[in-house]
């Protein structure tokens, strides 16, 4: 692996005090969502030789995601999972709460609810919805959409044991940072294939989940 530190030292300012304040992020996303929806994001914005769908030749499946935003006092935080070890994949890789779109949803925000709900226990009555975010593009053929939701704190979670084996937290200010957001590289089919990565102590958020994450940096702050 060959890791590229992306600091993007010229972006904008993100931090207060060293924290990201939940209201001003809350704010800057609400003025910046609706006019940065038809940009492109996905796998293919650092790979723009492989296409939307590298690995996927059929019609992309509609998925979505909950990025649970809990409004901490002190810090605001973002929930994220870690997938159980046997399922067919994306397996012990870092995710949040999501799934494809089912007919009786009604939308990527109730598959969200709907997915989180099953993962996670997470109550569906305590998440405020805030914005959606541009359909994230995966090699493997799925169309994502992220969608961003406040969790006031005094909630329960309970993980669903077939599909995720830990729920934690991390610093919104940490995944807001561009210097914690780093490309880096694997060879696929001969050629070096990039993506970004946002190691975490233990954890190593990376891929799809990173790729979100960048989304969602680059749509408030970009």
């Amino acid at each position: 692996m060959r890791g590229l530190e992306d600091r993007a030292a010229g972006e904008g300012q993100l931090l207060d005090g060293g924290h990201a304040s939940y209201d001003g992020f809350r704010a800057q996303l609400l003025r910046q969502a609706g006019s940065r929806m038809a940009r492109e994001t996905g796998d293919h914005v650092l790979n723009p030789d492989l296409g939307p769908y590298a690995r996927w030749t059929g019609v992309p499946r509609d998925a979505a995601v909950l990025i649970p935003v809990v409004i901490h006092e002190a810090e605001p935080t973002v929930i994220l999972t870690l997938r159980t070890p046997h399922l067919s994949s994306h397996a012990g890789q870092i995710a949040f709460p999501g799934g494809k779109i089912d007919r009786t949803d009604g939308g990527p925000w109730q598959a969200a609810l709907r997915e989180a709900n099953e993962e996670i226990g997470l109550d569906p009555q305590a998440a405020e919805k805030v914005a959606e975010l541009a359909p994230y593009l995966t090699g493997s053929g799925y169309k994502v959409t992220p969608v961003v939701a406040g969790i006031r704190p005094g909630f329960s979670l309970q993980p669903n044991p077939g599909e995720v084996a830990d729920i934690f937290e991390v610093p919104l200010s940490f995944l807001m940072n561009p210097a914690n957001h780093l490309k880096q590289s694997r060879d696929w089919e001969g050629k070096p294939r990039y993506f970004y990565a946002m190691p975490y102590g233990e954890r190593y958020i990376w891929g799809v989940t990173a790729g979100i994450i960048r989304s969602l940096y680059e749509t408030v702050y970009g």
